[in-house]
């Protein structure tokens, strides 16, 4: 018998929140994980807010919305906050009850804003990092190191030359013609007046120039996880001197670092030698790494292993939203690179455990 197609309202629900979302949803465990790390930034989030004045957003809130505007890459905050009102997941993720009111995408921004700085971020990082730490999951004598531009949000017409010149816009209206053929645009003599610190830079000969920021990451060998982050301005040099940084940083004497090409330089060898740091970097023809270094079997091993951290990069930029990013200023950049990363070791975490979570 064919049922009728009748639509009425109800005015009460006699099921909880809590009840409509599945006992086996990865999200459960995920929201214990998330929860037991936010308790141990209780202090951070106190020496963060006044002690009058008008309540704000709970920061624990807030971050757990960034996580769920992370891992299901939804594109803006006035996104978010729609998906937020009618997802009764992303509800009881974020800690609000059925009946309360979601807030306006405009303050969301400006207390998350306020809150997700780069100390805030690295703090989330640094103890999601050490729940992998505890559980045994991170190796600490293998490691290796990558970079990847982050697209700026600031479009090729915003590169005009610092002391006025260049040819003026063709047309009218919000998006004119600009025609840049002829003229020789260099970081040094032009920026971006939409951000300030943006960089026209490629990372191939074959790639065109676009206006970007330069994320890396330093990922653990065992399984795959991220250990350290940084952001940088896009420049030539920059993978070699954050992976400095980071080595310093991050890495104790007697570890082994695997990369890519662009790291087998003279100078990097040396100052990761320095640092008692053996450098499996992939060999150029006349680069720095000889017989000393190639004639090992770990370096194979190295080799072989170092193109996991593409992984870790291609999810920051196809999930994670860093393939363009939506922030302007390098302070904001990292902050958002950061947090990403420590977005990933959840998910990566989540799949060792064996409760995969399904973000897309």
């Amino acid at each position: 018998m064919r049922s009728a197609d009748v639509t009425q309202s109800e005015m009460f629900s006699y099921r909880t929140l809590e009840q409509r979302i599945p006992a086996s949803h990865p999200l459960r465990k995920l929201r214990v994980l998330v929860d037991g790390i936010l308790a141990t930034l209780h202090a951070d989030f106190e020496a963060l807010y006044a002690k009058t004045g008008r309540p704000s957003i709970p920061p624990e809130r807030l971050l757990r919305a960034s996580l769920i505007q992370t891992l299901y890459s939804i594109r803006s905050e006035r996104q978010l906050v729609q998906h937020i009102d009618y997802n009764l997941l992303y509800r009881w993720f974020v800690g609000l009850d059925m009946d309360d009111k979601v807030w306006d995408h405009s303050t969301f921004t400006k207390n998350r804003d306020r809150l997700l700085n780069e100390t805030v971020a690295r703090a989330f990082f640094g103890k999601v990092l050490g729940l992998a730490q505890w559980h045994g999951l991170v190796s600490s004598e293998h490691f290796s190191v990558d970079g990847t531009l982050i697209e700026a949000w600031a479009s090729a017409k915003s590169f005009k030359a610092k002391d006025g010149s260049g040819k003026p816009p063709e047309g009218g209206g919000r998006n004119a013609t600009v025609d840049f053929h002829g003229e020789e645009r260099k970081n040094d003599t032009h920026a971006s007046t939409t951000d300030l610190e943006a960089r026209l830079f490629k990372k191939s000969k074959g790639d065109k120039s676009r206006l970007c920021f330069m994320g890396h990451a330093l990922m653990e060998n065992r399984n795959g996880l991220a250990v350290d982050v940084e952001t940088t301005l896009a420049t030539g040099k920059a993978e070699r001197e954050a992976a400095a940084v980071m080595v310093e940083r991050s890495l104790k004497r007697g570890s082994t670092l695997g990369a890519d090409k662009n790291y087998d330089t003279a100078g990097f060898v040396k100052v990761m030698r320095q640092q008692g740091i053996t450098p499996h970097v992939a060999q150029k023809t006349n680069g720095a790494i000889d017989g000393r270094t190639t004639r090992h079997a770990g370096y194979g091993v190295s080799l072989r292993v170092r193109k996991r951290i593409e992984e870790i990069l291609g999810w920051a930029k196809t999930v994670g939203g860093l393939r363009k990013t939506c922030f302007i200023g390098l302070a904001k950049v990292k902050a958002q690179m950061t947090f990403t990363l420590a977005a990933y070791n959840l998910t990566r975490m989540a799949t060792i455990f064996g409760w995969r979570l399904n973000t897309v």
